[in-house]
């Protein structure tokens, strides 16, 4: 990396930031906490933190515009990576205790309670991490670490003659659930890189080197 990339977590009043801002120093990146809309849209990379239930993450976001910042920075092709609940809400909707609440729709699908025998899924799990994986790259056959009873259980989008297919890659916990998605400038993950020890800050490294 010839300069260290600046990074901004946006601090829109839901997510673990304090942590994601230290492992993402840790894996070399000059970090800042802001919900500026300027400095969310000037920073190399945006982190979008998220942590409880969809509906509230979705109305805390759009108090500060979010949806707005993050559509633009992907539409200039600025990367931005979404943990836990932040990988959620880039899905069409999201379904808790029948509430059905729009997301920012970037991917086709449904975040919906999984069908497994104990909930939360808390705590380290295997991934099955996409064929040529750039966040992966080292730490295919690591553990991360999980706290969450929702998840995307079935990937629709197709590939087209003009579009490359994204990168997911799977876990499972009663059943098989999306645990990473790499498209172009937007990755995701429902694992939290920040709490998931050398293998977290070489997958946060692995990111920051694509910035």
């Amino acid at each position: 990396m010839a300069t260290t990339p600046h990074v901004v977590v946006f601090d829109y009043g839901s997510g673990n930031v304090h942590s994601a801002v230290k492992a993402l120093e840790r894996a070399g990146a000059s970090v800042s906490l802001s919900a500026h809309r300027e400095d969310a849209m000037n920073a190399d990379g945006l982190v979008v933190p998220g942590v409880g239930a969809f509906a509230s993450v979705m109305e805390a976001l759009g108090k500060k515009r979010g949806g707005e910042i993050i559509e633009r920075r992907l539409a200039g092709g600025r990367p931005v990576l979404g943990i836990c609940v932040g990988l959620q809400i880039m899905f069409d909707r999201g379904v808790e205790h029948g509430v059905d609440t729009p997301g920012l729709a970037q991917w086709p699908g449904v975040v919906e309670k999984l069908d497994a025998p104990r909930l939360p899924h808390m705590g380290w799990n295997t991934v099955d991490a996409a064929s040529g994986s750039d966040l992966f790259a080292g730490v295919e056959h690591e553990r991360f670490y999980f706290v969450h009873s929702y998840g995307v259980t079935q990937w629709s989008l197709e590939p087209g003659p003009q579009f490359v297919a994204p990168k997911v890659s799977w876990s499972e916990h009663g059943q098989r659930f999306v645990a990473a998605v790499e498209n172009g400038p937007l990755s995701a993950t429902q694992f939290h890189p920040e709490k998931s020890g050398d293998a977290g800050i070489q997958l946060l490294t692995n990111w920051l080197g694509r910035l």
